[in-house]
């Protein structure tokens, strides 16, 4: 059986689930879900200018509104249990737990809890950071000694 780490921001679209799904083939997935829900303010600055960047200035300015730290847990808590549901419903085992901070750290830690062989960064596209090499992906390819694919969500619902 093959073994992914899967970190993600929201809830598992259905294209984001049969594309994990299929990316080994015929191969059995069990999958190690981690996510964060949103950070701090200091997050939303950079959301609000990868917003700008993608032309959605509607949603640059509705950045406020979207809750954060400790607001954010319930929400996190009800994307995650969707996205385990989802991942179920298409065969795969998962189980999944939300990282309330360093992302980073709980990320290498369930690598070697796993012993994964692979871990899958699905996010909406995040431009400055990824420009600055600061996104998830590119941080955890220099922490976590195993492949690290870098996956944009299908959807922003």
């Amino acid at each position: 059986m093959f073994t992914s780490v899967l970190m993600i921001e929201k809830a598992l679209t259905t294209a984001d689930v049969e594309f994990v799904t299929t990316l080994h083939g015929e191969e059995t997935v069990s999958f190690h879900v981690l996510l964060q829900p949103r950070g701090d303010q200091a997050d939303r600055l950079l959301r609000a200018l990868d917003d700008v960047a993608l032309g959605e200035l509607d949603e640059a300015a509705r950045e406020g509104e979207t809750p954060e730290g400790d607001e954010a847990l319930a929400p996190g808590r009800q994307a995650l249990d969707v996205s385990l549901r989802a991942l179920h419903a298409a065969g795969s085992e998962a189980d999944g737990r939300l990282i309330e901070a360093h992302p980073l750290d709980a990320l290498k830690a369930l690598v070697a809890e796993t012993g994964a062989d692979e871990v899958i960064v699905l996010t909406d596209p995040h431009y400055v950071e990824e420009f600055f090499h600061r996104d998830w992906a590119s941080r955890a390819r220099h922490k976590v000694g195993v492949p690290v694919l870098k996956l944009f969500s299908h959807s922003k619902d």
